[in-house]
């Protein structure tokens, strides 16, 4: 799916990391703006010095923006932000380029929740560097749930494996004292609803990984499966979920499993994305349930290889493609579940239920 119309917002990330290279990358090729109207949150210096080390990029030309208003269809627009002028020293971390990485996500939330874009696309930051008074976030996901309310969840998505998480960032060593059974339900039942809406999936089939190896083994190796996890799938299941499980991850994974289902909901972050991204190296992080689209590529900054034109874009640009269609996805969604036995009286001039229409016999 696409439309030229819709307004995604695309921050610049870390200005040392790989993030400015992916998107001058993603946007060499003309064709991306026919499918949407992008506007890059960032700095124009940062803009300049990477479009400088990129082959082939001498023509490439920004539409510079004061606000998002200002975007042309057609057009690789930029809103700058930040201060001015950067030291930028690619590929190593720096309180500056956190600073500008979080500049450019708070101007793109604050026209995210004005309704001026249509949805956010977010290259990557450094958790460390952008700490501070302004910014205590473990993430991006953790960011935009205090920006837009709601309890988010993390989804690695791609054309060939959907992993929800029910833990996102937080240390091993708190993952079994974290998950209940009251969280793995809601979990599972979030997951349905965002494959409902914003994947156009009927009714989704959900698998679910054990927290223990091998399941646990009856409880030789942990309890949680026969405590905790299956009794949530049960229950989940009463509740018109189709989960299944709880399954060992390594065997789900392993033996391509994962396959005769639409998703799998992961205990935590290692467990989830570490096979993800082993099968689909180039794909998307979604932030589920929250009243806002955001996606991100699924890689980090990359500090290794920034500045040096070694970057792949296709996972900044799966990132964008996953921005429109759950976007439209979830608008027409939004459309068919509004009120759809509705229809307008056009002799009366009135909206009326199907319920106030005179009632007939069926024709035999």
């Amino acid at each position: 799916m696409s439309d030229n119309k819709l307004k995604i917002g695309i921050t610049q990330g870390d200005t040392n990391g790989i993030g400015w290279e992916v998107i001058l990358k993603t946007f060499a090729d003309q064709r991306m703006t026919e499918l949407c109207t992008p506007i890059i949150y960032g700095s124009e210096q940062a803009a300049a010095y990477y479009r400088g080390t990129i082959a082939d990029l001498e023509n490439f030309r920004f539409n510079i923006c004061r606000t998002a208003d200002e975007a042309k269809r057609g057009c690789v627009n930029l809103v700058p932000c930040g201060e001015r002028e950067l030291h930028i020293e690619a590929g190593k971390p720096s309180a500056e380029a956190g600073k500008a990485a979080v500049d450019a996500l708070a101007a793109m939330a604050a026209d995210l929740k004005a309704g001026r874009i249509d949805a956010a696309v977010t290259a990557p930051i450094d958790k460390e560097t952008v700490q501070s008074d302004a910014f205590r976030y473990t993430g991006h996901t953790e960011f935009f749930a205090a920006e837009l309310g709601g309890e988010p969840m993390m989804i690695m998505c791609s054309d060939r494996l959907r992993v929800g998480l029910v833990t996102i960032h937080i240390p091993v060593a708190d993952v079994s004292r974290s998950i209940t059974e009251e969280k793995i339900v809601a979990r599972l039942a979030q997951l349905r609803e965002t494959l409902r809406q914003d994947f156009g999936i009927v009714e989704p089939r959900i698998a679910v990984l054990a927290l223990n190896p091998h399941a646990g083994d009856g409880g030789l190796l942990g309890k949680e499966e026969q405590e905790i996890i299956k009794p949530a799938i049960v229950k989940a299941y009463e509740n018109g979920v189709l989960a299944f499980g709880p399954f060992p991850a390594d065997g789900l994974f392993a033996n391509g499993g994962y396959a005769k289902y639409d998703a799998v909901l992961a205990m935590y972050h290692d467990q989830g994305l570490t096979p993800f991204k082993t099968i689909s190296p180039d794909g998307v992080n979604f932030t589920a349930s929250l009243s806002k689209v955001r996606t991100s590529p699924d890689h980090g900054v990359a500090f290794d290889i920034a500045g040096q034109d070694k970057a792949d874009p296709q996972s900044m640009r799966n990132a964008i493609y996953a921005a429109i269609d759950i976007t439209v996805k979830r608008k027409a969604w939004k459309m068919w579940t509004s009120n759809p036995l509705r229809r307008f009286e056009r002799d009366k001039g009135r909206d009326v239920s199907v319920k106030d229409l005179p009632q007939t016999e069926p024709d035999d």
